[in-house]
């Protein structure tokens, strides 16, 4: 370890020492050199060297800034909702904006039918996971249920470990309610960037009664709206619409200042959201199903193909046919299995030695 981060330090001097001399191109080799050595780039930390000069090279890893321009040009933002390494490196390989680790891992990969249960320790062995191969995307960790919910110290408290122990570029809170805005405004002033999330709120299922579409009355898509406006001016940096009718999604995004998200609310969003087993098809087990929303898109059968190897795979076990030779590559030589032979022979072991007896070539 100590010797990894005095390669860090030496590391980090050389771009300090080229961009004072003004060598961009230099600069921007070693930060490409730091980041093929592991080290990820957070958006709290700044990606350009404070006198690289205006030719530096902006790197290609998602941050707020990159987020913002694509809003202020009207390009759709793309994120995904996954939980562990391997989804992470997909995600980030199909050059997807955002990665959330959403607390819907409760119920995608833990078998809840909520997100309630999933605890902060759970959320940040997620998080760690998925910041360990998403190397591009900006990072949005969901503060679970239980996290914000005392007051806003609690609230900064919890997003400062979604950050530090994480590894994550901001957190997402659920709810615009004003006690709620007060907590987001807090974790921003603390220095933590903010998502917002409005509409259908999973994490207050206990007082809505279930799993209910948003805003299908005039009250309460005007309480959405406001809900969202607290938010933007508390500090959010773009907000998630959930399963709120397109014409209220539309009128919210054309009212805010920011991105907005959405997932089941139509196209008149800034940009969208899908859980990463969802849009796969990944699962076919009826809990996955019941929890399917409606809104998914399934733009492939993965779960239909894995279920299908699993069962040639079990098939195949059963009948004797795997592993056949072709997968049994490790041998070992004739005159060590002889001797191994008669080893066994000689310490009475006759069960092993008529095995190796069996498998071994003859002269």
């Amino acid at each position: 370890m100590a010797l990894w981060r005095d390669a860090q330090r030496r590391l980090f001097h050389r771009l300090l020492t080229n961009a004072r001399m003004h060598n961009a191109q230099e600069a921007c080799h070693t930060i490409q050199q730091i980041q093929l050595a592991g080290v990820r780039w957070h958006s709290n930390k700044p990606l350009d060297a404070v006198y690289s000069g205006p030719a530096a090279a902006s790197p290609k890893r998602v941050t707020l800034r990159t987020l913002r321009e694509k809003y202020k040009r009207g390009e759709p933002i793309s994120m995904v909702t996954a939980y562990d390494y391997p989804s992470a490196v997909h995600v980030d390989e199909a050059g997807i904006d955002m990665l959330l680790v959403g607390d819907s891992v409760a119920m995608v990969v833990h078998g809840h039918d909520t997100t309630l249960p999933i605890t902060m320790d759970e959320m940040l062995s997620h998080c760690k996971a998925a910041a360990r191969g998403a190397q591009r995307a900006f990072l949005v960790g969901d503060m679970p249920f239980g996290s914000v919910e005392v007051g806003p110290e609690h609230a900064v408290r919890s997003a400062i470990r979604m950050m530090k122990e994480g590894g994550m570029d901001g957190v997402k809170i659920e709810g615009g309610f004003t006690s709620r805005a007060r907590s987001v405004a807090a974790v921003v002033e603390a220095g933590v960037a903010v998502m917002g999330h409005v509409g259908l709120t999973p994490q207050s299922i206990s007082v809505l009664g279930g799993f209910r579409p948003a805003a299908q009355s005039a009250s309460e898509a005007l309480r959405v709206i406001r809900e969202a406006k607290a938010l933007e001016a508390a500090g959010c940096f773009a907000i998630v619409l959930e399963c709120v009718p397109a014409l209220v999604a539309a009128a919210v995004t054309r009212e805010l200042g920011i991105p907005t998200i959405g997932i089941g609310a139509g196209g008149g969003t800034s940009g969208q959201v899908l859980v990463y087993h969802d849009l796969l098809g990944m699962m076919q087990h009826p809990h996955h199903a019941k929890v399917t929303p409606k809104f998914c898109k399934q733009y492939s059968s993965v779960g239909a193909v894995i279920q299908e190897a699993l069962t040639a795979y079990h098939a195949d076990v059963v009948g004797g046919h795997f592993p056949s030779e072709a997968f049994s590559p490790y041998k070992i030589a004739r005159e060590e299995a002889q001797q191994l032979l008669r080893d066994l022979e000689r310490e009475g072991l006759q069960d092993a030695a008529e095995a190796v007896a069996g498998l071994t070539p003859q002269d």
